[in-house]
Order: structure tokens, then sequence, then C-alpha cells
């Protein structure tokens, strides 16, 4: 649904583009009305289910990555002067226990913790949970879907990041875990 939904709002108007503001709200508001779709659509479970995101936009010499979870955007720059590849994050992972994205988990009623072993030792990452119950137990913090999740603080309103294109800029590698 996002590339779709992304190209249409795109091909409304070329000042997106030339607008850093107006393509930051665009992107923002895309990824907010696709999560918004996404659960209102009866043959996808988006109670307990959803995705993570990361898309990257390409201009002519901008590299513009929006990110909603924990997949990933990393390019691959060969620094000539020092003979090596080099890579740049260009998404950061959004996880429960970043303290911007804590504090919103938190003051809408989240719970943030690992999950537990039968010892009561942590396992694994922290996760956002209800504050009653162990559901649904959403390593990262920002996500389409996941609607109980989204009860107590997980979003989809994507963060938006800018990087300027070099000569020694080579790839670009987008990966999710899912």
């Amino acid at each position: 649904h996002l590339p779709h939904n992304l190209n249409n709002e795109l091909k409304k108007t070329n000042k997106y583009i030339k607008d850093k503001n107006n393509l930051y709200r665009v992107l923002k508001e895309v990824f907010i009305n696709t999560n918004q779709s996404l659960c209102k659509t009866p043959l996808i479970d988006t109670k307990y289910s959803g995705s993570t995101c990361v898309t990257i936009i390409l201009t002519k010499n901008k590299i513009i990555s929006a990110n909603a979870g924990d997949s990933r955007a990393v390019l691959g720059r060969y620094d000539s002067t020092q003979n090596k590849w080099v890579s740049l994050d260009l998404s950061r992972d959004h996880k429960p226990n970043d303290k911007d994205e804590s504090e919103r988990i938190l003051k809408i009623g989240g719970r943030i913790e690992a999950y537990k072993d039968e010892n009561g030792g942590d396992l694994g990452p922290p996760r956002v949970w209800l504050q009653q119950e162990d559901i649904p137990g959403l390593a990262m913090s920002r996500s389409f879907g996941d609607e109980v999740a989204a009860s107590v603080g997980t979003i989809s309103e994507p963060e938006i990041k800018e990087f300027d294109l070099t000569v020694d800029d080579k790839f670009i590698v987008i990966a999710s875990d899912g």
C-alpha cells in the first residue's frame, strides 16, 4: 500500500520534491494514512501483527530516509583517501528503551521491559507491553498495524533523515529481519 500511496501523492505536484518541508509532511501523512487503511482492511489482521518500514527517496543530490520501526537502510561509501569502505546509517532503529520512544510509551500507559524467563530474569530486548498484561511484547516502538501495541504508544509516524549524496556513495542496503 505504501509505495502506491506515496507515488500517488508525489505525482500530484512536483513541489513536494523541491520543498523539503512539504515532502516531509507528505511522507509522514502517507505513513500514517497507510497504517490507518491497513488497520481498516478486514482481510488483514493487525491486532497483534504489523510491519516495520524504511523508505528511501533519491533526488539528484540527496537521500531522504523515512523509517518506522527497526528495518534498516545503510549507505555504502568508498573512502578513497583511506582506501576503505565505510557504512553510514540512513535510519535509526526505533526501540522501546530509546529515551524519546520510551517517554511516549510510558506517558500513554505502556510498559517497557524484556521478556522474563522462568526465574524472572531478562530474556531478550526490551519490549512494549500493556500495563497489566504480557501482550503484545513488541520489540520496536514504531510500526504499521500492531493495534494492541498502538494502544500503548507505538506509532506509524516515520522518522525522516536527509543526507547529501557524494561521488563516493556507491550503494544502499535496505533490509528487514522479518
